[in-house]
């Protein structure tokens, strides 16, 4: 079957956040996608809506095992009904997790630029925020481990949060990264936590690597795993954390409760089930979609717009546009364009310090929306000039 992502589907007056939250013409900034979802799920919950009475639900065994059977077939992990928890989200874990296993005033380590909710989680529970700034090297990132060590061996430093593969600059991490930082955090009992939300958003012949496919010793790992972002159902809760330890798993399973995280709705449990058991076709043709799009904004920014750069992405929907040419701040350059152009995009900035001088562009989009964006942000930086 042929899977349609070519036509715009009108989401404005829906309550959307992307389209509605601010006063903009065209929203490219949060990670959503302005496709509709595989009409394998439309159909299941269609069938769920007519049943009609949506009480209380218990997360069955049919929910893990569609994780099992995904994780397994698709990523070579495997894992086990009683190493898994469901929660509503995967921030909503990591901020549970983060109360469950740190103190207050500990630091908690993340690679930055990152995900800029990672900043906000830690702050909010009375955290520090501990920055190993990824290298950039004008064309992608990597890590700086010695950097990495030093702000691991401190003795305030509990906790770590990876972001694999990374939003917002599109590194999938090599099996030989990640079992270095894995030795790192056992080396000075830091316990870490991999929000691998973005695992099924890859290139076209690009593979990405489950973090605990490269370690033996599972005991300080926790993993987050969802289905949201890879069919485009965030607005229906629904994630897992996978944990091997059974100490920290009976630990997180209380706080999940304590947080009223644990408690499933029953459009989640049809959604998830759905994807993962049937639509792993629509996710192979969304993948070389967004491959297209991407390859788009390579040629156009290189043949009419090469003040900006394009690092290159091997993983997510989410580009990110180095704008250091351009001698303006990120959330300046951003207010202009959506200001004159009506184009909305994430500002570096949120993503830490290091980030600003960059945009982040959401490219999950038909082809005529994202070229109508190309061609904002060019007369944009046109007329700024």
């Amino acid at each position: 079957m042929l899977y349609d992502f070519d036509t715009i589907i009108e989401r404005k007056g829906t309550d959307s956040l992307k389209w509605d939250k601010f006063d903009t013409q065209l929203p490219m900034w949060v990670a959503d996608m302005d496709f509709q979802v595989a009409p394998e799920i439309i159909d299941a919950l269609s069938a769920r809506v007519a049943h009609g009475v949506f009480g209380y639900a218990v997360v069955p065994d049919e929910y893990y095992e569609s994780y099992i059977q995904w994780w397994n077939t698709r990523h070579n992990l495997k894992m086990k009904k009683e190493e898994l928890l469901f929660s509503v989200g995967v921030m909503p874990s990591i901020s549970s997790m983060i109360r469950e296993f740190t103190k207050e005033n500990d630091s908690i380590l993340i690679q930055t630029p990152v995900y800029h909710i990672f900043f906000k989680v830690i702050k909010d529970n009375n955290r520090n925020v501990l920055e190993n700034e990824l290298i950039y090297d004008g064309n992608s990132y990597s890590i700086d481990f010695d950097d990495l060590e030093e702000k691991l061996s401190q003795e305030t430093t509990t906790m770590m949060l990876l972001c694999n593969p990374h939003n917002p600059v599109g590194r999938i991490w090599t099996g030989e990264e990640l079992a270095k930082i894995d030795c790192l955090c056992k080396k000075y009992n830091v316990l870490l936590i991999s929000d691998e939300i973005h695992c099924d958003l890859v290139n076209p012949n690009e593979h990405y690597i489950a973090f605990e496919n490269v370690i033996d010793n599972k005991d300080n790992v926790i993993t987050c795993l969802a289905p949201t972002k890879t069919f485009n159902i965030a607005g229906i809760q629904s994630s897992v954390v996978h944990i091997s330890n059974k100490e920290l798993y009976e630990k997180m399973k209380s706080r999940l409760v304590l947080d009223d995280s644990s408690q499933i709705n029953v459009f989640s449990i049809v959604a998830t089930i759905t994807a993962f058991n049937e639509c792993e076709e629509w996710l192979n043709q969304l993948n070389e979609y967004i491959y297209q799009n991407k390859l788009i904004v390579d040629e156009f920014l290189k043949k009419e717009l090469p003040v900006i750069k394009l690092v290159a992405s091997q993983a997510t929907y989410l580009l990110w546009l180095d704008c250091n040419e351009l001698k303006i701040n990120s959330r300046e350059f951003n207010d202009y364009l959506n200001n004159n152009m009506g184009l909305l995009l994430s500002p570096g900035i949120q993503f830490g310090e290091c980030g600003d001088n960059f945009l982040r562009l959401n490219v999950a989009c038909p082809k005529t929306m994202l070229l109508d964006g190309l061609r904002r942000l060019k007369e944009g930086v046109d007329n700024l000039h």
